[in-house]
Protein backbone atom coordinates (compact mmCIF):
# COMPACT_ATOMS: atom_id res chain seq x y z
CA UNK A 1 0.00 0.00 0.00
CA UNK A 2 1.34 3.56 -0.85
CA UNK A 3 2.47 5.83 1.70
CA UNK A 4 1.16 9.30 2.62
CA UNK A 5 4.49 11.58 1.78
CA UNK A 6 5.55 15.17 1.41
CA UNK A 7 7.97 16.35 -0.51
CA UNK A 8 9.53 19.42 0.32
CA UNK A 9 11.60 21.70 -2.37
CA UNK A 10 11.50 20.89 -6.52
CA UNK A 11 14.28 21.88 -7.89
CA UNK A 12 16.08 19.66 -10.83
CA UNK A 13 16.44 17.03 -8.58
CA UNK A 14 13.32 17.16 -6.33
CA UNK A 15 10.61 17.64 -8.83
CA UNK A 16 11.59 13.93 -10.86
CA UNK A 17 12.12 12.58 -7.27
CA UNK A 18 8.65 13.36 -5.71
CA UNK A 19 7.39 12.23 -9.14
CA UNK A 20 8.69 8.96 -8.99
CA UNK A 21 7.03 8.49 -5.20
CA UNK A 22 3.56 9.43 -7.04
CA UNK A 23 3.77 7.41 -9.92
CA UNK A 24 4.26 4.44 -7.52
CA UNK A 25 1.51 4.67 -6.25
CA UNK A 26 1.91 6.88 -2.82
CA UNK A 27 -0.14 9.61 -2.23
CA UNK A 28 2.38 12.86 -2.28
CA UNK A 29 1.65 16.68 -0.90
CA UNK A 30 4.41 18.83 -2.33
CA UNK A 31 5.86 22.14 -1.17
CA UNK A 32 7.81 24.90 -3.01
CA UNK A 33 9.02 28.43 -2.42
CA UNK A 34 7.54 29.24 -5.74
CA UNK A 35 4.03 28.24 -5.53
CA UNK A 36 4.08 27.98 -10.07
CA UNK A 37 6.27 24.96 -9.56
CA UNK A 38 4.44 23.31 -7.45
CA UNK A 39 1.61 23.86 -9.69
CA UNK A 40 3.37 23.05 -12.69
CA UNK A 41 4.61 19.69 -10.80
CA UNK A 42 0.67 18.14 -9.57
CA UNK A 43 -0.25 19.34 -13.47
CA UNK A 44 2.55 16.44 -14.30
CA UNK A 45 2.07 14.21 -11.81
CA UNK A 46 -1.02 14.22 -9.92
CA UNK A 47 -0.67 14.58 -6.38
CA UNK A 48 -1.32 17.84 -4.39
CA UNK A 49 0.24 21.10 -3.58
CA UNK A 50 0.21 22.65 -0.12
CA UNK A 51 0.32 26.36 0.91
CA UNK A 52 3.11 25.95 3.20
CA UNK A 53 6.25 23.51 4.12
CA UNK A 54 4.14 22.88 7.49
CA UNK A 55 0.91 22.08 6.53
CA UNK A 56 2.05 19.89 3.69
CA UNK A 57 3.69 17.51 6.40
CA UNK A 58 0.95 18.13 8.37
CA UNK A 59 -0.66 14.45 7.64
CA UNK A 60 2.26 12.59 6.30
CA UNK A 61 3.79 9.74 7.33
CA UNK A 62 7.56 10.67 5.80
CA UNK A 63 8.66 14.20 4.88
CA UNK A 64 11.27 14.23 2.69
CA UNK A 65 13.11 17.26 1.06
CA UNK A 66 15.54 18.38 -1.19
CA UNK A 67 16.93 22.32 -0.57
CA UNK A 68 19.79 24.01 -1.08
CA UNK A 69 22.04 25.17 1.54
CA UNK A 70 22.01 24.82 5.61
CA UNK A 71 20.45 28.05 5.97
CA UNK A 72 17.34 27.13 3.52
CA UNK A 73 16.79 23.95 5.51
CA UNK A 74 16.70 25.42 8.81
CA UNK A 75 14.44 28.18 7.17
CA UNK A 76 12.19 25.48 6.17
CA UNK A 77 11.90 22.72 8.61
CA UNK A 78 12.71 24.31 11.95
CA UNK A 79 11.03 26.83 14.11
CA UNK A 80 7.36 27.32 15.38
CA UNK A 81 6.50 27.49 11.92
CA UNK A 82 9.04 25.06 10.26
CA UNK A 83 7.66 21.89 8.68
CA UNK A 84 9.10 19.79 11.91
CA UNK A 85 6.42 21.40 14.00
CA UNK A 86 3.56 20.13 12.51
CA UNK A 87 4.57 16.32 12.43
CA UNK A 88 3.27 13.50 14.22
CA UNK A 89 5.29 11.27 16.55
CA UNK A 90 6.64 8.24 14.63
CA UNK A 91 6.46 10.07 11.25
CA UNK A 92 10.25 10.13 10.00
CA UNK A 93 11.99 13.39 8.23
CA UNK A 94 14.34 12.39 5.40
CA UNK A 95 16.37 15.24 4.44
CA UNK A 96 18.05 14.92 0.75
CA UNK A 97 19.56 18.25 0.60
CA UNK A 98 23.61 18.23 0.56
CA UNK A 99 24.53 20.41 3.92
CA UNK A 100 27.01 20.19 6.83
CA UNK A 101 27.03 17.11 9.26
CA UNK A 102 26.82 19.68 11.96
CA UNK A 103 23.16 20.65 10.57
CA UNK A 104 22.37 17.04 10.44
CA UNK A 105 23.02 16.22 13.66
CA UNK A 106 20.92 19.10 14.63
CA UNK A 107 18.16 18.31 12.98
CA UNK A 108 18.64 14.84 14.56
CA UNK A 109 18.13 16.05 18.06
CA UNK A 110 15.19 18.54 17.03
CA UNK A 111 13.29 15.48 15.74
CA UNK A 112 13.98 13.08 18.56
CA UNK A 113 12.25 15.73 20.60
CA UNK A 114 9.14 15.66 18.79
CA UNK A 115 9.60 12.00 19.07
CA UNK A 116 10.15 12.39 14.75
CA UNK A 117 12.89 10.07 13.16
CA UNK A 118 15.70 11.64 10.79
CA UNK A 119 18.01 10.66 8.22
CA UNK A 120 20.46 12.61 6.40
CA UNK A 121 20.31 11.40 3.29
CA UNK A 122 22.54 13.54 0.35
CA UNK A 123 22.14 12.28 -3.10
CA UNK A 124 24.35 11.60 -5.98
CA UNK A 125 23.78 11.59 -9.89
CA UNK A 126 22.73 14.77 -10.86
CA UNK A 127 19.79 15.21 -12.94
CA UNK A 128 19.89 12.52 -14.81
CA UNK A 129 20.13 10.45 -12.15
CA UNK A 130 17.21 11.96 -10.55
CA UNK A 131 15.08 11.85 -14.01
CA UNK A 132 15.95 7.95 -14.47
CA UNK A 133 15.63 7.15 -10.91
CA UNK A 134 19.48 6.16 -10.67
CA UNK A 135 20.58 8.09 -7.78
CA UNK A 136 22.79 6.89 -5.35
CA UNK A 137 21.55 7.95 -1.55
CA UNK A 138 23.91 8.01 1.07
CA UNK A 139 22.28 7.73 4.33
CA UNK A 140 23.05 8.80 7.92
CA UNK A 141 20.90 8.11 11.19
CA UNK A 142 19.41 4.88 12.85
CA UNK A 143 19.03 1.59 10.60
CA UNK A 144 15.51 1.27 11.82
CA UNK A 145 14.75 4.50 9.93
CA UNK A 146 17.17 3.61 7.27
CA UNK A 147 15.10 0.33 7.03
CA UNK A 148 12.10 1.83 6.83
CA UNK A 149 12.66 4.72 4.49
CA UNK A 150 14.52 2.70 1.67
CA UNK A 151 11.77 1.32 -0.32
CA UNK A 152 10.66 4.58 -0.30
CA UNK A 153 14.52 6.04 -2.30
CA UNK A 154 14.39 2.61 -4.22
CA UNK A 155 11.72 4.55 -6.41
CA UNK A 156 14.72 7.10 -7.74
CA UNK A 157 17.74 5.18 -6.47
CA UNK A 158 19.79 2.35 -7.75
CA UNK A 159 22.04 2.50 -4.83
CA UNK A 160 20.88 3.10 -0.88
CA UNK A 161 23.27 3.12 1.24
CA UNK A 162 23.34 3.19 5.28
CA UNK A 163 26.68 4.83 6.14
CA UNK A 164 26.39 5.22 10.28
CA UNK A 165 24.87 7.74 12.70
CA UNK A 166 23.56 11.20 12.02
CA UNK A 167 25.99 13.42 10.21
CA UNK A 168 27.58 9.83 8.52
CA UNK A 169 25.78 10.37 4.66
CA UNK A 170 26.21 14.54 4.51
CA UNK A 171 30.43 13.26 5.35
CA UNK A 172 29.88 10.34 2.69
CA UNK A 173 28.91 13.25 -0.10
CA UNK A 174 32.08 15.07 1.37
CA UNK A 175 34.09 12.15 0.45
CA UNK A 176 31.93 12.29 -2.90
CA UNK A 177 32.52 16.04 -3.97
CA UNK A 178 36.55 15.78 -3.25
CA UNK A 179 36.74 13.08 -5.79
CA UNK A 180 35.21 14.19 -7.88
CA UNK A 181 36.75 18.09 -7.88
CA UNK A 182 40.20 15.98 -8.40
CA UNK A 183 39.05 14.20 -11.24
CA UNK A 184 37.59 17.01 -12.82
CA UNK A 185 40.76 19.04 -12.39
CA UNK A 186 42.92 15.74 -14.14
CA UNK A 187 40.65 15.77 -16.96
CA UNK A 188 40.56 19.08 -17.74
CA UNK A 189 43.91 19.46 -17.31
CA UNK A 190 44.57 16.39 -19.44
CA UNK A 191 42.09 17.97 -22.23
CA UNK A 192 43.94 21.02 -22.12
CA UNK A 193 47.64 19.20 -22.84
CA UNK A 194 46.11 17.26 -25.27
CA UNK A 195 45.00 20.59 -27.58
CA UNK A 196 48.42 22.16 -27.03
CA UNK A 197 50.61 18.93 -27.65
CA UNK A 198 48.62 18.64 -31.10
CA UNK A 199 46.14 16.17 -30.32
CA UNK A 200 42.88 15.52 -31.27
CA UNK A 201 41.18 15.69 -27.52
CA UNK A 202 38.51 13.59 -28.87
CA UNK A 203 40.73 10.83 -30.16
CA UNK A 204 42.91 11.02 -27.22
CA UNK A 205 39.96 10.47 -24.93
CA UNK A 206 38.42 7.74 -26.94
CA UNK A 207 41.99 5.28 -25.83
CA UNK A 208 42.26 6.16 -22.89
CA UNK A 209 38.86 5.74 -21.50
CA UNK A 210 39.79 2.14 -22.59
CA UNK A 211 41.92 2.05 -20.04
CA UNK A 212 42.89 2.82 -15.83
CA UNK A 213 42.38 6.69 -16.64
CA UNK A 214 38.75 5.96 -17.57
CA UNK A 215 35.59 7.64 -15.00
CA UNK A 216 32.00 8.56 -15.22
CA UNK A 217 33.81 12.43 -15.49
CA UNK A 218 35.53 11.33 -18.96
CA UNK A 219 32.44 9.40 -20.27
CA UNK A 220 29.82 11.86 -20.04
CA UNK A 221 31.84 15.59 -20.00
CA UNK A 222 34.99 14.93 -21.96
CA UNK A 223 32.96 16.24 -25.47
CA UNK A 224 31.13 19.16 -23.86
CA UNK A 225 34.79 20.28 -22.27
CA UNK A 226 36.47 20.09 -25.76
CA UNK A 227 33.44 22.42 -27.59
CA UNK A 228 33.31 24.52 -24.23
CA UNK A 229 30.02 24.18 -23.29
CA UNK A 230 28.73 23.90 -19.96
CA UNK A 231 25.31 25.69 -19.62
CA UNK A 232 24.07 22.89 -18.02
CA UNK A 233 24.56 20.33 -14.99
CA UNK A 234 25.79 20.71 -11.64
CA UNK A 235 26.29 24.29 -10.65
CA UNK A 236 29.96 25.46 -9.95
CA UNK A 237 28.08 27.60 -7.29
CA UNK A 238 26.78 24.51 -5.80
CA UNK A 239 30.24 22.66 -5.55
CA UNK A 240 31.38 25.42 -3.85
CA UNK A 241 29.07 24.70 -1.24
CA UNK A 242 29.84 21.38 -1.00
CA UNK A 243 33.74 21.98 -1.11
CA UNK A 244 33.04 24.46 1.96
CA UNK A 245 31.16 21.75 3.70
CA UNK A 246 34.17 18.98 2.94
CA UNK A 247 37.22 22.03 3.97
CA UNK A 248 35.28 22.75 7.17
CA UNK A 249 34.86 19.09 8.26
CA UNK A 250 38.80 18.19 7.11
CA UNK A 251 39.87 21.26 9.37
CA UNK A 252 37.99 19.74 12.34
CA UNK A 253 39.02 16.00 12.18
CA UNK A 254 42.45 17.07 10.73
CA UNK A 255 42.74 16.14 7.70
CA UNK A 256 44.71 17.53 4.87
CA UNK A 257 43.08 18.51 1.84
CA UNK A 258 45.64 19.99 0.03
CA UNK A 259 44.08 18.95 -3.58
CA UNK A 260 40.34 20.08 -2.81
CA UNK A 261 41.69 23.24 -1.55
CA UNK A 262 43.49 23.93 -4.21
CA UNK A 263 40.33 23.33 -6.96
CA UNK A 264 38.38 25.55 -4.61
CA UNK A 265 40.01 28.24 -5.81
CA UNK A 266 40.18 27.13 -9.18
CA UNK A 267 36.42 27.26 -9.04
CA UNK A 268 36.36 30.98 -7.73
CA UNK A 269 38.68 31.58 -10.75
CA UNK A 270 35.74 30.25 -12.90
CA UNK A 271 33.21 32.24 -11.01
CA UNK A 272 34.85 35.38 -12.20
CA UNK A 273 34.77 34.16 -15.43
CA UNK A 274 31.47 33.97 -15.51
CA UNK A 275 30.78 30.87 -14.51
CA UNK A 276 28.85 30.70 -11.20
CA UNK A 277 25.88 28.51 -12.81
CA UNK A 278 28.19 26.50 -14.92
CA UNK A 279 28.33 22.79 -14.92
CA UNK A 280 31.62 21.47 -12.30
CA UNK A 281 33.03 20.35 -15.73
CA UNK A 282 33.82 24.29 -16.69
CA UNK A 283 37.26 24.11 -15.07
CA UNK A 284 38.95 23.58 -17.97
CA UNK A 285 37.56 27.16 -19.09
CA UNK A 286 40.29 28.50 -16.64
CA UNK A 287 43.09 26.57 -18.59
CA UNK A 288 41.41 27.57 -21.97
CA UNK A 289 39.21 30.68 -21.32
CA UNK A 290 38.73 31.63 -25.21
CA UNK A 291 36.63 28.47 -25.46
CA UNK A 292 34.14 28.74 -22.95
CA UNK A 293 30.74 29.59 -24.30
Amino acid sequence: MGETLAFLGLGVMGFPMAGHLQKQGHTVCVWNRTAEKAKRWVDAYGGVAADSAALAAADARVVLCCLGNDDDVRAVLEGPTGALSAMGRDTLLVDHTTTSANLAVELDAAARQRGVGFLDAPVSGGQAGAENGALTVMVGGEAAHFERATPLMENYARCVRHMGPAGSGQKTKMVNQICIAGVLQGLAEGLAFARAAGLDPAAVVDVISKGAAQSWQMENRHETMIAGEFDFGFAVEWMRKDLGFALAEARRNGTPLPLTSLVDEFYAEVEALGGKRWDTSSLIARLTPEDAS
